[in-house]
């Protein structure tokens, strides 16, 4: 075993602080990764909380992880000492499942979550990018495109994946308009994501405070949703939706928004059900849906796709002891629009 640093969660209700752990020492099929950036996502803050009532103690956060390899196994093969790596939201799955399905491997049984979760042997807990390194399997390892900025590409790989999956699935381009709930850490990757796949992109946000933004990141319209004469602007618009938020909102409004056969995704996680009247779907024959990240190959698929379209999230760098101040203003959304750990304060 190999002793790591990082920062954790010891109880809900106490905040993040330094805590070392160990860990495993590399197999012959492991990638060493000493970590240079740690995105923070909303999530960190719901599970460090234990807001979603499935928190493990002590917890060290963080899957939006960007990295060098120290070293590999002698089995590896994809990776060498120098590279520039990526880890995001899982680190394991089940391999000899009969449903098993490497495109969707993100929605099968047995997958092993970064942090706050089990590996693979049923009991050893899995602590996240809020430390100075980790031991990851090869196959869960994720090539970084040399020329993108290396601290802003630690959000892509759960921001950034979170959005490029459902445009794609819901073949998001040329001729389509997409509508993004939200211009936030989820958001304002999504428009500049829809963008570059050539799609029409609309803003829907609560108020126009960052219209310049979004018009700058790759928006063509943005529209406030505290107007109620937008929904009757935009009504029947969009071949797609995608939610960002987790607030309470009229589901039903923005289903109006749909064209026939239209998809509004669901990507935040609200508190409360959410609920649809029947007539919000039949007469257009439209859906609700959900998406979570993507695989391995489709998070590698977007990291390629920003390399080539330039794509990173717009971040505000932190210190490692400014880890609790920023949550508090994620919760505020006072930033623009991800924080990102320079681990090298750790």
């Amino acid at each position: 075993m190999a002793l790591a640093r990082g920062y954790a969660a010891t109880d809900a209700s106490k905040p993040l602080q330094p805590f070392t752990f160990e860990r495993r020492e590399p197999r012959e099929d492991d990638v060493v990764i000493s970590i240079k950036y740690s995105g923070i996502c909303h999530s960190d803050i719901h599970q460090a909380r234990n807001e979603w009532g499935n928190s493990m103690f002590p917890m060290v956060p963080g899957h939006e992880i960007a990295g060098i390899v120290t070293a590999v196994g002698d089995k590896v093969t994809k990776f060498k000492v120098g590279d520039r790596v990526g880890v995001g939201c899982f680190v394991d799955s089940c391999t000899t499942c009969a449903s098993r399905d490497l495109d969707l491997e993100h929605y099968m049984p047995g997958l092993v979550v970064t942090y706050n979760g089990v590996e693979a042997d049923g009991k050893t807990p899995t602590q996240g990018g809020y430390s100075d390194h980790i031991v990851v399997k090869e196959g869960y390892v994720l090539s970084i495109p040399e020329h993108l900025p290396f601290e802003a590409t630690a959000p892509l790989l759960c921001a950034g994946i979170t959005l490029y999956s459902p445009l794609r699935n819901w073949g998001a381009g040329p001729g389509k308009k997409v509508a993004i709930v939200g211009m936030g850490g989820l958001g304002h990757m999504g428009v500049k994501l829809a963008h570059a796949m050539g799609a029409d992109v609309t803003v829907l946000s609560q108020t126009l405070s960052k219209k310049e933004d979004g018009l700058r990141l790759g928006a063509d319209h943005y529209y406030a949703t505290s107007d109620a004469e937008t929904f009757k602007t935009l009504a029947g618009t969009f071949d797609l939706i995608l939610c960002t938020v987790s607030a309470e909102i009229d589901w039903n409004a923005y289903l109006g928004l749909l064209k026939v056969d239209g998809t509004l995704v669901l990507l935040g996680v609200p508190e409360k059900p959410v609920p649809v009247h029947a007539f919000s779907l039949i007469p257009g024959r439209r859906s609700i849906a959900g998406s979570m990240i993507g695989s391995i190959k489709e998070t590698q698929e977007m990291l390629d796709f920003c390399g080539e379209h330039n794509i990173v999230s717009d971040i505000e760098l932190i210190r490692m002891d400014q880890v609790n101040e920023a949550y508090e203003r994620v919760i505020k959304s006072d930033v623009r629009y991800r924080f990102v750990i320079d681990m090298a304060t750790l």
